[in-house]
């Protein structure tokens, strides 16, 4: 399985901060916010992983980036958006990278606590359809919400006013090779924009939608509050495992050595 990190588009929400730099580059406490995606990826065994990204700021990837030695990876692959096209048409620049393998897609400004290893590994032994992660959040009106009729998914719903559920679709997603002639397929929304909730309902209208929920916490950082909410997450995050590394090093320093 490839990964596809997608960190691109204007970041409007975010001005006046995204008018001199890509929103992807912001940092979220000690971190630039892209480095999140690419390590989920990379820490859940997926090595080849490509970014998309687009706009003024393309080359900021590159020199923050590199090969992705650091993350692990023998090479990290580029591409470019030309123009804002949705989600959807970002991904669509994947398909050389992709090769016909599946693909998992992991939007870049998602953080998530814990590893998705589990689900990487369910979707690579099923290797075809879709599958999309799930959260239970206080606002899903801001995502594209699930909708459930006798615990399936019948639809997803983008931004809807009255959410049928209070799960947000969160911004991971599985896909096997057929995910490219799907989109060749969308149309323009209202927005102007080629919807990836259009792209998982065209799964889902054929039986090839699964979905689980996401352990512990997750946030996206698309906003001044959830890039907030992101901050003091990674922070505690942070703050709790030098505690824990401290509090390990303690027990060791306390043994007694015998001779």
């Amino acid at each position: 399985m490839k990964g596809v990190v997608l960190a691109g588009g204007l970041g409007s929400r975010l001005h006046p901060l995204t008018k001199i730099t890509n929103k992807h580059l912001l940092p979220v406490y000690n971190e630039p916010m892209v480095y999140f995606p690419i390590r989920t990826l990379a820490e859940a065994g997926i090595r080849e992983i490509l970014l998309v990204t687009g706009g003024q700021n393309a080359g900021d990837f590159l020199r923050l980036l590199g090969n992705g030695e650091s993350f692990g990876l023998r090479q990290l692959n580029y591409a470019y958006q030309v123009g804002e096209g949705g989600i959807a048409d970002a991904l669509r620049l994947a398909e050389p990278f992709a090769d016909g393998d599946p693909i998992c897609v992991v939007l870049g400004d998602n953080l998530v606590e814990k590893s998705i290893a589990r689900h990487v590994e369910q979707f690579r032994q099923r290797g075809e359809g879709a599958h999309i992660l799930l959260k239970e959040v206080s606002d899903p009106s801001r995502f594209g919400v699930p909708v459930f009729e006798e615990g399936r998914i019948v639809r997803v719903e983008e931004k809807p006013e009255k959410p049928a559920s209070p799960y947000a679709v969160i911004g991971v997603y599985f896909y096997d090779s057929s995910v490219f002639e799907r989109i060749s397929r969308l149309r323009p929304s209202g927005r102007g924009e080629l919807e990836i909730t259009e792209l998982n309902n065209s799964y889902l209208a054929e039986g090839k939608l699964t979905h689980s929920v996401l352990d512990g916490w997750w946030t996206d950082a698309g906003t001044f509050e959830s890039l907030l909410l992101a901050t003091n997450l990674v922070a505690e995050s942070v703050t709790r495992k030098e505690q824990e590394k401290n509090e390990s090093s303690r027990r060791l320093e306390a043994v007694p050595i015998h001779s």
